[in-house]
């Protein structure tokens, strides 16, 4: 197969694809037109270069690769559809942002981290969306279950693994409430005078 017609082809099949698709899964699909694997990696690249300054983009996710429109057009895009995206509480992504960052994490460590209770819905919403499973239980009485992300989570955050998650940043230094009443006066009185 010419490398035209498999860019077209590879094209083609991410456009209708349901999920992303692997290079694995690609190279099975052209077993038969006996493709290499530098040669479909060279068409992927083309193909991510051709999509770089247009409204569509080819993105690899943790699932694989995937066409998705540029993220400050959400906003443009969203007018198409009446009903709003999901709204999600504060409580809702703490527990998923404790459960992302200190993976595997059980509930009693996230309502201990947090200081409040975890509420069931929360677990709930975030396992049906596929964002939360369950891999294990911690080998302590009661055996809790073990909570982490999944690839549905890395791929809705358009994330290939893990590492690429912002940095926490650093807690600012504690100043005692006594000597930042003194500054603030005395910053005050300076600048009064």
């Amino acid at each position: 197969m010419q490398t035209p017609q498999l860019k077209q082809a590879i094209e083609a099949l991410l456009f209708v694809a349901e999920q992303p698709l692997t290079e694995t899964q690609l190279f099975e699909h052209f077993s038969e037109e006996s493709i290499s694997r530098k040669q479909l990696k060279e068409v992927l690249s083309e193909l991510q270069s051709d999509y770089q300054e247009r409204g569509v983009q080819l993105t690899l996710v943790a699932s694989g690769y995937r066409f998705q429109t540029r993220a400050e057009l959400g906003g443009i895009i969203s007018r198409l559809w009446q009903e709003k995206p999901p709204r999600y509480s504060q409580a809702l992504l703490e527990t998923l942002a404790l459960i992302a960052y200190r993976q595997p994490i059980t509930r009693g460590d996230i309502e201990e981290i947090r200081g409040v209770s975890v509420s069931s819905n929360i677990m709930k919403t975030l396992q049906e969306r596929g964002w939360i499973k369950v891999v294990g239980h911690r080998e302590v009485p009661g055996r809790p279950q073990l909570y982490a992300t999944t690839n549905e989570f890395l791929d809705y955050f358009s994330l290939q693994d893990l590492s690429e998650l912002p940095a926490i940043p650093e807690a600012p230094e504690k100043v005692s409430l006594k000597g930042a009443a003194v500054q603030t006066t005395a910053e005050t009185a300076t600048n009064t005078e």
